[in-house]
C-alpha cells in the first residue's frame, strides 16, 4: 500500500502541474486489489476492461487517445481487434500491454505483430509489458518503452523513458531519456594472464573501472564473470568470499560501484602439449562429474533437494530453477558440475601454501 500511496501522490503533483494522465491496467494491475482501490485524482483517465477513444485537443491538434485494461491477469488472445477504428481527422494515439510476437523471459500476453499495428491506421502506439526497450518508424511509430530502473542483474544496462513529441504537422519524433539511479551489469574478466592472486584483483580492477566509465547511471551494480585459464583457478573458487571481499573493497575506492556477486568459470592451465593436468585431484573432478554427478540415484536426489527448496518459497522467489523443465534440468546440471569443482577447490592445496 506504501507504493500504491507514492503512485497516487506522483500522479497529483501532475495534475497540479496541469499534466493529465492516461493508463491502462497490465497483467500485474488486473491481478493487484491494491491498484484497483487506489484513489487517483481526476487528472488521471484509467481506461476500463471495454476499448474506449478519448478525445481532446492540444497545440490545436484534435487527438483521440484509445486504450484497453486487462480484465483478468491472463490474455492469451490479442486486443488488438477490440480497439476502436482511428478516428478520422484526428490523431490517433494507442496505448496496449502486449509482449507483441513474444520475448525471452516473458509470458505470451495479447499477442500482436507490429506489422499489424502499423496498418492500423493510427500515428502512434505506446506499448507496455516487455521490459526491454525497442523503438520502430515508420507510418505508424511503435514504441516499447522498457523500464526506467532495472531491479537486478537480468535486467541490466541503462534503462529510461521515451519523450514523444506530435509536431504541428502530426510527424511523430522519440527521445529516449535515461532515468536508471543504478545499472545493473554483468562484467567480464580473463584471468588468463595473471598467474598470482594480485595479478587477479588487479585484472578485476581494471574491468570495473572500464565499466565504470562506460556507465551513465549514479550508481553501478556489478555481477565478475571470471574467465581464463589461471594456476588460480581452484584457489579462487576456494577462497570466493576472500576475492569478494577485495573487488568490494577496490569497487568502494571507486565510488558508487557496488559487486554483487561473482561467478566463477576459470580453468586450470594445460600441460604442455594441450593435456590436461595429471594431478589425482583433477582426475576425480572428471570423475565426479562424468560417473557420479550422472548416476540416476544421485541426480534424482538433487533434484527433489532443489524441488522441494523451491516449493517452500513464496511463488515471486521460485524463478532460480528456470521456467520450465529444460531450463530446470540445466540448472541441475550446473549445480552438478559447480558442486564437484567445489569439493575439488577445497581437497586442492595451493604450490605456494605447500611450499
Amino acid at each position: 500500500m506504501k507504493t500504491a500511496r507514492f503512485l497516487a501522490a506522483q500522479m497529483q503533483r501532475l495534475g497540479q502541474a496541469g499534466i493529465a494522465v492516461y493508463t491502462i491496467r497490465g497483467n500485474h494491475d488486473a491481478l493487484s486489489r491494491i491498484t484497483q482501490e487506489l484513489i487517483l485524482p481526476p487528472t488521471v483517465k484509467v481506461y476500463s476492461g471495454r476499448a474506449e477513444a478519448v478525445e481532446i485537443e492540444r497545440g490545436g491538434l484534435a487527438i483521440a487517445i484509445h486504450g484497453l485494461s486487462f480484465a483478468r491477469p491472463q490474455a492469451p488472445e490479442g486486443l488488438l481487434p477490440k480497439y476502436r477504428p482511428p478516428l478520422p481527422d484526428r490523431v490517433n494515439i494507442g496505448i496496449m500491454h502486449t509482449s507483441l510476437d513474444g520475448a525471452p523471459g516473458h509470458d505470451v500476453y495479447a499477442p500482436c505483430s507490429l506489422a499489424d499495428l502499423q496498418a492500423s491506421g493510427f500515428d502512434y502506439w505506446a506499448l507496455g509489458h516487455v521490459h526491454q526497450r525497442s523503438q520502430h518508424d515508420g507510418r505508424t511509430t511503435v514504441v516499447m518503452p522498457g523500464m526506467p530502473q532495472g531491479r537486478d542483474i537480468n535486467e541490466g544496462g541503462p534503462k529510461s523513458v521515451s519523450l514523444v513529441t506530435v509536431h504541428d504537422d502530426r510527424r511523430i519524433s522519440v527521445e529516449e531519456r535515461p532515468t536508471s539511479i543504478a545499472e545493473f551489469g554483468r562484467v567480464a574478466v580473463d584471468l588468463s594472464e595473471a598467474p598470482s592472486w594480485f595479478d587477479a584483483v588487479e585484472a578485476i580492477d581494471k574491468a570495473v573501472s572500464h565499466a565504470r566509465t562506460r556507465s551513465s547511471a549514479d550508481h553501478l551494480v556489478a555481477r565478475l564473470m571470471l574467465t581464463g585459464r589461471t594456476p588460480l583457478s581452484w584457489r579462487i573458487r576456494r577462497d570466493r568470499d576472500l576475492l569478494l571481499a577485495e573487488a568490494e573493497q577496490r569497487a568502494e575506492g571507486l565510488g558508487r560501484t557496488w559487486i554483487e556477486k561473482i561467478d566463477i568459470a576459470t580453468e586450470p592451465p594445460l600441460e604442455a602439449g594441450g593435456q590436461a593436468s595429471a594431478d589425482p585431484l583433477i582426475e576425480l573432478d572428471a570423475l565426479m562429474r562424468d560417473d557420479v554427478a550422472n548416476r540416476h540415484g544421485t541426480r534424482e536426489e538433487i533434484r527433489q533437494m532443489v524441488k522441494d527448496l523451491r516449493d517452500e518459497l513464496p511463488a515471486e522467489s521460485r524463478g532460480f530453477s528456470g521456467a520450465d523443465e529444460t531450463e530446470f534440468e540445466a540448472y541441475v546440471d550446473r549445480l552438478l558440475a559447480e558442486g564437484s569443482s567445489d569439493v575439488i577447490a577445497r581437497l586442492k592445496t595451493d604450490g605456494a601454501e605447500a611450499n
